[in-house]
């Protein structure tokens, strides 16, 4: 009986603090509890502060963050007040357990291995139902074992086919910067840049794709 309340009481708790620091509405009150623990996680746990990111009032609107953690999403949700559809690798979106928060969360997978045409296609709709997507053009985690110094060209296909603005976003001061799980238990004190927002005719500039690579490693200020 005992053991019974305490476990009503600690469901209870956790569906309160989920639903009090929800800033989001994914809407589903599962998700929408969940993104208010993944607040409190990174605002705690990850010193994510007051790192927020300012949304221009632009749309269509693509995010195009660095890639150096396994957190790098969680990082993500937290710097903003509106939901992010990200675009993520199919093996990942199917892993077991997993799946069902990738779902809640609208991502999309993409088969790196095979064609891409359906990823974009929903890309492409959520775009124009206003949504904002979230993609990593360096298509991986940058780390000193594998170092990604040009971006995927699907970013511009993208914002050329929507005609989507682009904000460039970095991160740093992940505790262990370059991984997966030991990211997610090792302290960090993050710290959260944005670019001015890039226009659809910016993206075609022709040095374009490597100055926004250069931003993404931290080597350049400007776009």
């Amino acid at each position: 009986m005992i053991t019974s309340f305490i476990g009503c009481v600690i469901i209870i708790v956790i569906i309160f603090m989920g639903k009090k620091n929800n800033n989001a509405d994914w809407g589903h009150w599962g998700a929408n509890i969940l993104d208010g623990w993944i607040r409190i996680y990174c605002r705690r746990f990850h010193r994510q502060k007051n790192q927020t990111i300012t949304l221009p009032d632009v749309s269509p609107l693509i995010l195009a963050p660095n890639h150096i953690s396994g957190i790098d999403p969680f990082l993500l949700i937290t710097a903003t007040n509106k939901p992010i559809r990200f675009m993520i690798a199919k093996e990942e979106y199917e892993k077991p357990i997993l799946n069902w928060m990738f779902r809640a969360a609208g991502c999309i997978p993409v088969d790196r291995n095979g064609r891409v045409d359906k990823a974009f296609r929903s890309v492409l709709r959520a775009l124009k139902d206003g949504e904002i997507v979230a993609l990593f053009p360096q298509g991986g985690i940058h780390s000193e074992e594998t170092q990604r110094h040009l971006i995927k060209p699907g970013i511009i296909k993208l914002s050329q086919l929507s005609q989507s603005y682009i904000l460039p976003v970095r991160i740093n001061g992940v505790g262990a910067q370059g991984t997966v799980a030991r990211s997610t238990i090792k302290r960090s004190h993050v710290v959260i840049e944005q670019h001015a927002v890039l226009t659809p005719q910016d993206v075609l500039q022709p040095e374009f794709r490597f100055a926004i690579s250069q931003w993404l490693l931290g080597e350049t200020e400007k776009i």
